[in-house]
């Protein structure tokens, strides 16, 4: 069989397969153009193209995230001065806060100003009486048992007489006692004011000192040995004072390292009879005081040991003791004081 013969007739199949093509790429042109018009952003009179619902756009992802600092909180309220545990606006020597923080060991002269009838103290002017006290305390300084030097100056003096106010004491200048601050302040020494009260009380006699306790390095000591019962003269008996009494005056001082937001001060109470302080187990121990009873009283080494140990109260108080120059017989060195049990932490010489 033969192919039949080509004419005009019949046309060519070309033509169609064209078309069709051409249709398809029309086709390809729409779809790429109306997905890149959905992806145009929206102008204005031109609405965006619907999407799936989603929350609201963030912002773009920095390449590292950023640092975000939490707020400071805000400032606590001040404490008033007054409320227990306020932190002191002044210290003591070196920046301390507490008397025997350290595991400090406290070494005094005792006396009075202008005159060493009662005691070492009042030997030498205050300037020189700094460096006095200070080699004496370095003879009691230990491995980790540093030292602290102490001026103890009797500010209040029994007298044999009654004086114009009928009290058998007097008040020493303030003059004198100013000065013996400003030393304590220029060579690091603590100031004790010892109180010898006569037949006034201790509370009444400590207030007129308060100008004198308002300063951070100086403390408060009782000695009732020279409080004086109703009729009695000082030096005629051996005085005494009751748990009542010596409460109301640390209350007092306490108050006053409140108030003033001093660091502790010293406080220090005299004995060397029991009957001194007859109810001595009521004295009560006071936020910002260090309280120290103290043993006097002079003799030979057995002797000093007996009174200590019959008046001795280690669990009540930190305890103190007395070496006299003048009147110990073959009188007790510093290892003989650091072997004194119960231990001792304050030691004076008069």
């Amino acid at each position: 069989m033969t192919a039949p013969p080509s004419g005009p007739g019949r046309p060519e199949p070309t033509g169609p397969v064209l078309f069709l093509l051409l249709l398809v790429l029309l086709g390809l042109i729409a779809v790429a153009w109306d997905a890149g018009y959905q992806t145009t952003p929206a102008g204005p009179g031109l609405p965006q193209a619907a999407a799936e619902p989603a929350g609201p756009p963030g912002p773009p992802a920095p390449a590292e995230p950023p640092v975000v600092e939490e707020p400071a909180a805000p400032a606590a309220p001040a404490e008033p001065a007054e409320k227990a545990g306020a932190e002191p606006v002044t210290t003591l020597p070196g920046g301390r806060t507490r008397v025997f923080e350290g595991r400090r060991f406290l070494v005094a002269h005792y006396g009075t100003a202008g005159t060493g009838a009662l005691g070492v103290l009042g030997e030498r002017p205050p300037e020189r009486a700094a460096a006095a006290v200070r080699r004496t305390a370095r003879a009691f300084r230990r491995p980790g048992r540093p030292v602290q030097p102490v001026f103890e100056l009797i500010v209040t003096v029994a007298d044999s007489q009654p004086g114009p106010d009928g009290d058998y004491s007097h008040d020493i200048e303030r003059a004198d006692v100013r000065r013996y601050i400003a030393a304590a302040r220029r060579h690091g020494v603590l100031l004790l004011l010892d109180l010898q009260p006569g037949r006034s009380d201790f509370l009444t006699v400590a207030k007129r000192w308060e100008w004198a306790l308002r300063d951070p390095y100086v403390g408060l000591a009782l000695d009732p040995e020279w409080r004086m019962p109703s009729g009695q003269v000082p030096g005629r008996v051996v005085g005494r004072v009751h748990a009542r009494e010596v409460n109301k005056t640390s209350a007092w001082l306490a108050g006053l390292v409140r108030r003033e937001r001093l660091p502790e001060k010293l406080f220090v109470l005299h004995q060397f009879r029991t009957s001194m302080l007859p109810d001595i187990e009521r004295i009560k121990n006071r936020p910002g005081l260090a309280s120290v009873q103290h043993v006097d009283g002079f003799g030979n080494r057995r002797e000093k040991r007996a009174t200590y140990t019959a008046v001795a109260k280690p669990r009540q108080f930190t305890m103190g003791f007395k070496l006299f120059y003048d009147e110990d017989v073959n009188r007790m060195g510093p290892a003989d004081v650091h072997a004194i049990r119960p231990r001792v932490r304050f030691v004076s010489f008069q």
